[in-house]
């Protein structure tokens, strides 16, 4: 540092630090936002689902880069008047397009406390990452997995589905493919899921380096699950063309309708062709809460690895994905990259190996498991199943609604909490889709679309735990209204 550098440094007083001159300023206005977020949650049914953004909110976040310090209070005020307005929504009860978790309270808490402590949990020995692994722990003796099983917290479960695929491609190649790559040997291994599996999964054969044509995507049966036997013939001919299989994705809860596949079929199949079994449950993997739908799982104890979100149905703030694997050894194998700056020692803060960052692509991660700590230490696993077992009681009260309408036509079978269904129309793809924008602008619901059989969808998704029979009725009475109106 230079002689200029260093006195223009110490004699700045703005920048000595970045701590308030006043605490108790700034406590009382922190107090003034923790009431503000507590109030919109207690009264969010009083605020639209969604509202549009109009173009001079909009215009104000393409201003230019701020020079000069604001007071706090002015920036709350326009958090207040141009943020909180415009939110995607799904805290409120009537937001029912995606797969989006309500949240909680206490979750939002624990975030504030994470926040405070700003704990980098990519490695070192500090509590925080005790609290993740108990959280491993915990999950372990949930989906049955043996003690040995490692897991990690990250974005979602487009993640961990992808870092699954990787922990495959080193069981099926050795960990020297982190060298050499999947060229040679592993250009010819392929993997299997449903046509109804994610996308993400498709995506993460592409980013591993496999290609999205290694994927082979199976047929599904009626109820919209993997057609076992056709797997089974699929992998016989790739093996028959000199291919060679390594990996199959199941679903516990498809993205269209929630439909679970065979896991008990698929894990059996797993074994016999001594494939790495993977099951992508998002959502549904957390139905295991439930002791009404936790036997619809049966089979994931055998799963070699299973990716989940905890900001789904487990209702944690966002975001809060996980992945956890059977064989800790080979989920290290595939991460774990020493380097001089990440020495380990047996005791001090450099101890408590293994880190983290063994486990994942991440050296920087936040504290996600506070908040899901928090959460399930607050309302426990049965409050948390009740709540999930509801959901899926609503989709039922919904399906039971739409089936007694002769207005409205159910396009898929309800298997967990997703409804698929649509105003009968005589074009009726697109009066549909003018409906489904019409109920969001209308700010009275917020479902989705989607494609069964070549049919555009009104989909509704049932994850939030404030959802109620009074806002499956708003939703039903919008969709009569706007397509009386356009038909």
């Amino acid at each position: 540092m230079t002689k200029v550098l260093r006195e223009a440094s110490l004699q700045s007083e703005s920048s000595e630090t970045l701590d308030p001159r006043n605490w108790d300023d700034i406590r009382a206005q922190g107090h003034r936002m923790l009431d503000d977020m507590i109030d919109y949650a207690a009264n969010i049914r009083e605020r639209p689902v969604w509202r549009p953004i109009p173009d001079d909110v909009r215009a104000r976040f393409h201003a230019t880069l701020p020079q000069k310090p604001s007071e706090l209070g002015e920036v709350y005020r326009e958090f207040t008047d141009f943020i909180v307005p415009y939110a995607v929504g799904n805290v409120h009860p009537g937001f029912m397009g995606w797969v989006h978790g309500g949240g909680n309270v206490v979750g939002m808490l624990a975030e504030m406390l994470a926040a405070g402590l700003n704990a980098n949990l990519g490695g070192r020995d500090h509590i925080p990452i005790e609290v993740e692994r108990q959280i491993v722990e915990w999950m372990a003796s949930m989906f049955g997995l043996p003690s040995g099983a490692s897991g990690i917290f990250v974005t979602g479960t487009s993640m961990a589905n992808l870092m699954a695929v990787l922990v495959a491609r080193t069981s099926a190649l050795g960990r020297s493919v982190r060298q050499r790559g999947v060229g040679g040997e592993g250009a010819a291994l392929t993997a299997y899921t449903s046509t109804a599996a994610h996308g993400c999964i498709t995506r993460a054969m592409d980013v591993a380096g496999f290609g999205s044509d290694a994927l082979r995507c199976i047929k599904v049966d009626r109820s919209h699950r993997i057609d076992v036997s056709a797997l089974r013939a699929r992998i016989a001919l790739d093996r028959k063309a000199g291919l060679k299989p390594f990996l199959v994705v199941g679903s516990a809860g498809t993205v269209d309708i929630g439909a679970i596949d065979d896991l008990r079929a698929l894990s059996a199949l797993c074994r016999e062709e001594q494939l790495w079994f993977h099951v992508d449950g998002a959502y549904g993997a957390l139905a295991i809460l439930s002791p009404a739908l936790a036997p619809r799982l049966a089979g994931i104890e055998n799963a070699d690895s299973i990716a989940l979100d905890f900001h789904k149905w487990g209702q944690v703030p966002y975001d809060a994905g996980f992945l956890i694997v059977r064989d800790g050894e080979r989920h290290r194998e595939t991460f774990a990259a020493p380097a001089a700056y990440l020495s380990r020692e047996t005791r001090g803060l450099a101890a408590g190996s293994p880190w983290p960052c063994d486990l994942g692509p991440d050296l920087s991660r936040g504290f996600r498991a506070l908040k899901t700590w928090f959460t399930l230490k607050t309302y426990g696993t049965e409050k948390l199943g009740a709540v999930i077992t509801r959901t899926c009681a609503l989709a039922g009260y919904l399906e039971a609604r739409i089936l007694s309408e002769p207005r409205l036509e159910l396009l898929a079978p309800v298997q967990l909490n997703i409804v698929c269904f649509r105003y009968r129309a005589a074009d009726a793809n697109k009066v549909n889709g003018d409906i489904v924008i019409d109920i969001q602008e209308s700010g009275i619901a917020a479902p989705s679309t989607t494609l069964i059989d070549g049919q555009l969808a009104i989909r509704a998704a049932i994850v939030n735990h404030r959802t109620d029979t009074c806002d499956l009725d708003a939703l039903l009475a919008a969709v009569i209204r706007f397509g009386t109106t356009r038909t």
